[in-house]
């Protein structure tokens, strides 16, 4: 599913008009898509008092039919105008035909009657303004929204719709007196701002209602959300006469002697994730130790410089044995010393390597290179979160963080790598100016190695034959979608690295199944 910036929204919406579907039809499949959301949401609404906040646009002309709805279904609805509508709105003339209670706000002194109808409301839905030309909110709708947020705190439902009024739709940037909504409807498509912060904290619950909007309309858009459907059809086959070979070999570089965990969680899912064998390439005196864990790995003792640092001369070591693998991770847990970081240099820098999944130390170690990407001519996988693309580009993460798909696309464009953003709602860009975006946000997967099991998942999946671009993004969602299920099991606090590893087949076989 393509997620939109305003402007591709409203060309959508003009392409899909001038193609012989008129305005109104659009405005009435909206409407009543928030009203069926409203009902959804509140449950039995006969006779419930629902405050719709009208805007002067077609938010507002939204919101009349989302009144006139929730009204023939019974509940009981009130209308708080902003402004006087045009005298031709036939939305409006059907609000009033149903003698529908209607406030406007220049006829309310003091907002005396707005605040009697918001007191007795359990539901306002904002239809104020879309994804219009975002601006402060002043005047009457800074201090309508501003009640409503005091209301919210005392059980008042919100329902926002399109977007909630003052969110920006392209960056997630917020007004203070922008709604914390409990359910947004979107139109057509999701806009970018929901996948940004601050904005993703106020969209609640989204629901992107089909309005009759034809999908090929959206397809020069490169930005895509990632859905069950698309996962489903991009996960790996696994044929029946299939051997270990089949399902291709990861050779993974990782561990150190205060990282040994990095590792077993690196191996541990590529494995989950079906890759058919994965040798674990680490220092000698940590493979006993590790042995004892991962039992399904082979392995292969590199040089030491020292107690569980591997050694520059690990280098021919670790060449040697590359013809024999389809991808190479490198960089969990593998710590940054000085002999750490040569045996990194001359390890990727100036030599032919089969396709990489580069984390952690290796990122910080390719980010001390000036111009690193031309040194690094091999396809691969990025897998920084902000702090690491921080140090990689130069930019501070205050920045990354406020415009994170334009960074990711920006730089997976000029380093002609695939460019993971970590993170919320995990960004994935591709060399050609693509980008997916993961539809997860869960503060569980905040702790130490979640990282090191995703990007063992992604190796997994592009030993299998799946391109970079796609293994990135289905790794991932498969690792977003274990999150949530042990969220779903045991909530987001004390979640650890390890217990997504036993879900991630299980989530492979849901969706397979669906």
């Amino acid at each position: 599913m393509k997620i939109v910036t305003a402007e591709q929204m409203r060309q959508i919406d003009q392409a899909c008009i001038q193609s012989g579907t008129p305005g109104s039809v659009l405005m009435e499949h909206a409407g009543k898509a928030v009203a069926e959301e409203t009902s959804q949401a509140l449950g039995d609404i006969e006779k419930q008092p629902i405050l719709v906040l009208i805007g002067p646009g077609n938010n507002g002309g939204d919101g009349l039919v989302a009144a006139r709805h929730l009204h023939d279904w019974g509940a009981s609805v009130s209308l708080y105008l902003s402004s006087q509508r045009p005298p031709d709105d036939l939305n409006f003339e059907m609000v009033k035909e149903r003698n529908i209670k209607c406030i406007v706000a220049t006829q309310d002194e003091n907002l005396a009657e707005f605040n009697k109808l918001l007191s007795s409301a359990t539901c306002v839905i904002d239809a104020l303004l879309g994804i219009g030309k975002a601006r402060p909110l002043e005047g009457i709708f800074r201090q309508m929204l501003e009640k409503v947020n005091e209301a919210h705190q005392n059980n008042l439902h919100i329902v926002a719709v399109d977007l909630p009024s003052g969110l920006n739709a392209d960056s997630g940037a917020v007004d203070p007196a922008c709604p914390y909504a409990d359910n947004t409807v979107t139109f057509g498509l999701p806009k970018l701002g929901f996948f940004s912060f601050p904005g993703a904290e106020r969209v609640g619950r989204l629901t992107i209602a089909d309005i009759g909007i034809p999908r090929h309309l959206a397809d020069s858009v490169a930005t895509e959300l990632i859905t069950d459907e698309w996962a489903k059809t991009t996960l790996p086959k696994r044929p029946l006469n299939a051997n270990k070979g089949s399902f291709g070999k990861v050779l993974t570089v990782a561990g150190s002697v205060n990282y040994i965990g990095a590792a077993y969680l690196a191996c541990s899912g590529a494995i989950r994730t079906g890759a058919g064998l994965v040798t674990l390439a680490t220092a000698t005196s940590l493979q006993p130790v590790l042995a004892s864990k991962l039992t399904e790995v082979t392995y292969l003792p590199l040089p030491e410089s020292g107690f569980g640092i591997i050694s520059p001369q690990a280098t021919e070591t670790v060449t040697q044995q590359l013809s024999n693998y389809n991808i190479l991770l490198l960089g969990c847990g593998l710590g940054q010393s000085e002999a750490t970081t040569e045996f990194v240099n001359s390890l990727l820098f100036n030599r032919d390597l089969p396709p990489l999944v580069l984390d952690a130390d290796a990122l910080n170690i390719l980010a001390k290179t000036p111009k690193w990407w031309q040194q690094l001519s091999n396809n691969a996988i990025l897998t920084p979160h902000p702090g690491e693309m921080a140090r990689l580009t130069g930019i501070p993460v205050k920045e990354i963080q406020a415009d994170r798909a334009g960074i990711a696309r920006r730089f997976a464009t000029q380093w002609q790598k695939t460019v993971i953003l970590k993170g919320a709602y995990t960004v994935i860009a591709t060399p050609e100016g693509n980008c997916r975006i993961s539809p997860i946000a869960n503060p569980g997967l905040a702790s130490a190695g979640t990282g090191d099991v995703l990007t063992g998942a992604i190796a997994g999946l592009a030993a299998q034959g799946l391109s970079l671009s796609d293994a990135a993004a289905l790794g991932v969602y498969l690792h977003g979608k274990a999150g949530e299920a042990v969220k779903a099991l045991t909530g987001d606090t004390g979640m650890i690295a390890s217990d997504l590893l036993p879900v991630l087949p299980l989530v492979i076989k849901q969706l397979k199944e669906k």
